[in-house]
């Protein structure tokens, strides 16, 4: 079985303890932080691993790329510590058993994954998807397993992944173009991670759009919006790929707000946390977020995970803002009609 790999002399040199001290969720100055964490390190108790809401932002924060959360997850299965309720874990580990349930098109050497989101089959259509919208893979069989970091399951993963990876490689799929940061975030930081080979080249979805736009460059018409990007909680395990949306907005006019909830201090969408920590916590963080977008004037949310969409888009747009998948603000601005839509809502005063 793999095993992390997590150097703790880079931790016994580390003075800003990042990966607490950042925390948005545990209040710690920096000696407490470097007590409570050297525990966590020794594999001893810690209220951190209590208190963790698996938000995943410490990857990100870690100055020296030493995936410190996955290191929280490890610990917190060797103790037996659930952050959800049982039965929850129960249920994701049941439902998403590979048992030969999935989907393949014609496979191409480029192919697009929906992981285990069939939201995606909407959205993938028009012309940024011409020539590969009908080479996919969906389902149990290609799962990515991240999920399980919520429910501290690594040992889920270690068992499933390497299965996944060789699904995929057996289709004969040289470059992997990833709808979902999990996905992405798997190939490029979990599984390295765990010293787990992947046989094929991830490429994330927002690369891919933004290589497609500059091939329709003539067709794009500036949107001239104001836009506040939802940045969900696997964005962390992928954190270089958050260029690319300034890189699209720029192409196509949209102007991403510079926001308290943005960038590394991003807020998920908290739903997690709901089953996790209860409903407090969760209507916070939303409340939070929400109107950080209406301070800075939003227009638009741009959201670019489908669980995300689903726990905010209502809610956004009862405060008047235009909830939006990022590949569909692509397509508008290229003159092509939004896939994804709620009904009429009232707005909420």
């Amino acid at each position: 079985m793999s095993e992390l790999k997590f150097d703790k002399t880079k931790c016994a040199d580390c003075q800003a303890v990042a990966c607490l001290v950042k925390c948005q969720y545990i209040d710690l100055d920096r000696n407490t932080a470097k007590q409570e964490w050297q525990k966590v390190i020794n594999g001893e108790d810690s209220f951190v691993l209590e208190a963790c809401t698996t938000c995943y932002a410490c990857e990100e924060y870690c100055p020296f790329e030493n995936h410190p959360f996955y290191l929280i997850v490890e610990r917190q299965e060797e103790k037996g510590i659930l952050p959800a309720p049982r039965p929850i874990v129960t249920m994701w580990i049941n439902q998403c058993q590979p048992v030969g349930k999935f989907m393949v098109g014609k496979i191409e050497r480029k192919a697009l994954s929906y992981c285990y989101l069939p939201q995606f089959n909407a959205l993938v259509k028009g012309k940024l998807f011409n020539g590969i919208a009908s080479s996919v893979i969906f389902g149990q069989e290609f799962f990515c397993n991240a999920v399980y970091l919520h429910y501290a399951r690594t040992s889920v993963i270690k068992e499933r992944l390497p299965k996944v990876l060789d699904n995929i490689n057996k289709q004969g799929i040289k470059e992997l173009v990833c709808l979902h940061d999990e996905c992405y975030g798997t190939f490029t930081s979990l599984a390295p991670a765990y010293g787990i080979d992947v046989p094929f080249k991830p490429i994330h979805y927002f690369e891919y759009l933004y290589e497609r736009l500059k091939e329709y460059k003539e067709r794009i018409r500036p949107l001239n919006i104001k836009v506040a990007y939802q940045r969900n909680c696997s964005a962390r395990l992928a954190p270089e790929t958050d260029h690319f949306v300034d890189d699209i907005f720029s192409l196509i006019g949209a102007e991403r707000l510079n926001r308290e909830y943005d960038r590394e201090n991003g807020l998920c969408c908290a739903e997690i946390f709901r089953m996790a920590k209860g409903p407090k916590l969760a209507d916070e963080v939303q409340r939070r977020n929400i109107d950080d977008m209406v301070r800075v004037g939003a227009e638009y949310c741009v959201f670019n995970c489908p669980a995300c969409w689903d726990s905010l888009a209502d809610k956004v747009a009862r405060k008047g803002i235009k909830p939006i998948h990022m590949i569909d603000l692509c397509k508008l601005a290229i003159g092509e009609e939004q896939s994804l839509k709620l009904p009429a809502l009232t707005v909420e005063v």
